[in-house]
């Protein structure tokens, strides 16, 4: 896809497509005349996903949903032959790898098991879905493939008492591979160019899906063995001083909790996942490489640059993103 193309006639595939920034891709492109083929683990998320951009798109443009656990590399390749078989190709023009889940924060408590998990979703679902569809890239003649990585992969935590190393080492993961297939798309794949997506807070329901991904139940129906596991003690201190919860939490405050935190995360987020895939669409057809999403992304990338060794230093960091962002604001109200 040559820059400033139109995505229209074009087939893309969209991984993670049921919710979020995922469905906004599938709902987006096929509005722009761009036939989708979209995967997801949730099937009735995927179903309905699928169903609202068919309802958006014009005539002509087919788009497909298929089951898939991109972490299991028999699954995909299976996406990748239904994909051809029934959008009747031989060449995929765009591919967005953009599935994701969150979990597993700490490599020192949670379990290698649950670790592993989120790592293979994040990391592998690229790393597989790169295998199986740059072949069909490269045979469309001008393929783009758009790799989802994260704020998390340039600054590696939550913030104090929020380890977040799965997730993490994952986006650093996706981001270090990326970078590396620019020159190596330019050397041996000249036909094909990366795209590397870093979002920072966008509204949508991956704290929720992370943990149905994970087997858990709502939180209304979680032990409070469970509830500890996704609230750890080590994040509670912070919790307590930002009013959120009280000094000793019962069950049912620890319920009530994660319910707000869920709905919060995807509710209160400063930047919506329709506004967020725009973002990246625009991105992906002016050809920019690196694409940051929100303005925390942009500041919290800019800080860690600037100063690599104050990154986990925490009053440093926060006072250079505080000056940043009045910076910032007052530079648009200018």
């Amino acid at each position: 896809m040559t820059v400033a193309d139109s995505f229209a006639g074009k087939l893309a595939v969209v991984t993670g497509g049921g919710s979020g920034m995922g469905r906004e891709l599938v709902r987006q492109l096929a509005a722009e005349g761009c036939s989708v083929a979209a995967c997801d683990w949730h099937p009735d998320a995927l179903a309905d996903a699928t169903a609202a951009a068919r309802s958006g798109a014009p005539p002509g443009v087919l788009v497909t949903g298929h089951a898939c656990d991109v972490s299991a590399e028999d699954q995909v390749l299976r996406f990748r032959d239904e994909v051809l078989q029934q959008h009747s190709t031989d060449h995929i023009d765009l591919v967005f790898n953009n599935a994701g889940v969150g979990g597993s924060p700490s490599f020192v408590r949670d379990s290698r098991e649950a670790w592993e998990r989120t790592f293979a979703v994040d990391w592998c679902g690229v790393y597989y879905c790169a295998r199986a569809f740059l072949p069909l890239l490269i045979a469309s003649g001008d393929g783009v493939l758009v790799n989802t990585s994260s704020v998390a992969g340039f600054w590696a935590t939550g913030g104090p008492g929020a380890p977040n190393t799965a997730y993490s080492a994952a986006k650093f993961a996706v981001k270090g591979f990326t970078e590396a297939l620019i020159e190596d798309l330019r050397s041996n794949a000249p036909q094909v160019r990366v795209a590397l997506v870093m979002p920072g807070h966008v509204g949508t329901d991956i704290l929720a899906n992370s943990r149905r991904a994970a087997g858990a139940p709502d939180p209304e129906a979680m032990t409070r063995a469970q509830l500890e596991e996704w609230i750890p003690a080590s994040a509670r201190p912070g919790l307590v001083r930002a009013g959120l919860l009280a000094a000793d939490p019962s069950a049912d405050d620890l319920r009530r909790l994660l319910v707000r935190l869920e709905t919060d995360f995807r509710d209160k987020a400063r930047l919506t996942a329709a506004k967020a895939a725009t973002i990246i669409l625009d991105g992906v057809r002016s050809g920019a490489w690196r694409i940051l999403v929100g303005q925390d992304a942009t500041l919290i990338d800019a800080a860690v640059r600037a100063s690599p060794e104050a990154a986990y230093d925490y009053p440093a960091l926060f006072s250079d993103l505080a000056e940043r962002a009045k910076s910032s604001q007052a530079a648009g109200e200018a």
